[in-house]
C-alpha cells in the first residue's frame, strides 16, 4: 500500500504576537511530527511564513524548529515541495541548498497515484483584486528584489514584515465576491484534464467537485489548522486537532 501525501498552506508564521505564534508553530509541528513516519511527500503551497526574504548570507530570525522539522523530512528521504505564495515569493536558495526542498516559483502540475494534480497558491485570481494583480509583477521583478537587498537586514526585514502584516489585515477584511475567481480558474483546469486543483491563499477550507474533478482549498493554520491528504487516488480535507485529524 502506498503511503499518503500531505498538503498544507497559509500558516503565516510571524503574523501575530510572539506567544501566539509559538503556540501556532507548536500545533503545526505536532502535525508534521505525527505524520512524518507515514508521509510519502509533503507539499507546502505558500505563505508558510507571513514574511520571508533572503539576503545572500542572512535569513529571517525565528521558527528554527519548523526549518529543522522540514529538514527531518528530507533527511528521511521524503520529498518536500514548496510553492511560493504572495508572502514568501522573495525566497532565495536557502530551502533548496540547505534543507533539500524543491522550490516552485510558478503554478505547476504533477501526477500522484495516476491523478493529475494542479497546484496554484491562489493569489492574483480574485476578480475584484485588480490592485494586487497590477503590483504583483513589480514585487516579483528581479531588479527590484536586487535593489531591496541593498537595505540592511535590520531595516529591510522589519519594513517588509510590517508591510506584510498590513497586507494580511487588508485582504482578510476585503470582500472578493462569492467565488473569488478561484472556482472559475479551477473549473478551467479541470476542463483541461486536471483531476484535482489545489490552492491556498483564501484561508477558507473548501472541497468542491467540479465536473470530473475536484477543487480543494487548503484553508489555513491561523483559524482552522486544515490540511489535505491524498492516498490511492483519493484526496480528503481534514482538520488537525492537536492530537490527530
Amino acid at each position: 500500500m502506498q503511503k499518503p501525501v500531505y498538503f498544507i498552506s497559509d500558516v503565516h508564521l510571524g503574523l501575530g504576537a510572539e506567544e501566539e505564534e509559538k503556540r501556532k508553530e507548536t500545533r503545526l509541528l505536532s502535525f508534521l511530527q505525527s505524520v512524518i513516519s507515514s508521509a510519502r511527500e509533503l507539499y507546502i503551497l505558500g505563505d508558510l511564513f507571513d514574511f520571508w526574504f533572503e539576503y545572500r548570507t542572512v535569513i529571517p530570525k525565528g521558527f528554527h524548529r519548523t526549518l529543522a522539522t522540514i529538514q527531518q523530512y528530507t533527511d528521511h528521504g521524503i520529498p518536500v515541495h514548496y510553492l511560493t505564495g504572495n508572502h514568501d515569493f522573495w525566497m532565495g536558495d536557502f530551502f533548496s541548498t540547505e534543507l533539500g526542498v524543491s522550490i516552485h516559483r510558478e503554478p505547476f502540475d504533477t501526477f500522484i497515484d495516476g491523478k493529475r494534480v494542479f497546484f496554484h497558491h491562489g493569489d492574483g485570481l480574485a476578480q475584484k483584486d485588480a490592485g494586487y494583480r497590477m503590483i504583483k509583477p513589480v514585487l516579483r521583478n528581479r531588479v527590484n528584489i536586487w535593489l531591496y537587498r541593498w537595505l540592511h537586514p535590520d531595516i529591510g526585514v522589519p519594513l517588509a514584515r510590517g508591510s506584510s502584516r498590513s497586507s494580511r489585515k487588508y485582504t482578510g477584511q476585503k470582500d472578493y465576491g462569492e467565488t473569488d475567481g478561484m472556482i472559475e480558474f479551477a473549473a478551467r483546469k479541470i476542463g483541461e484534464g486536471a483531476d484535482f486543483v489545489v490552492m491556498g491563499h483564501r484561508h477558507q477550507p473548501c472541497y468542491k467537485p467540479i465536473g470530473s474533478g475536484v477543487y480543494v482549498n487548503l484553508g489555513d493554520w491561523i483559524t482552522t489548522s486544515s490540511y489535505a491528504v491524498m492516498n490511492e487516488g483519493t484526496m480528503k480535507l481534514e482538520q488537525w486537532s492537536g492530537n490527530g485529524a
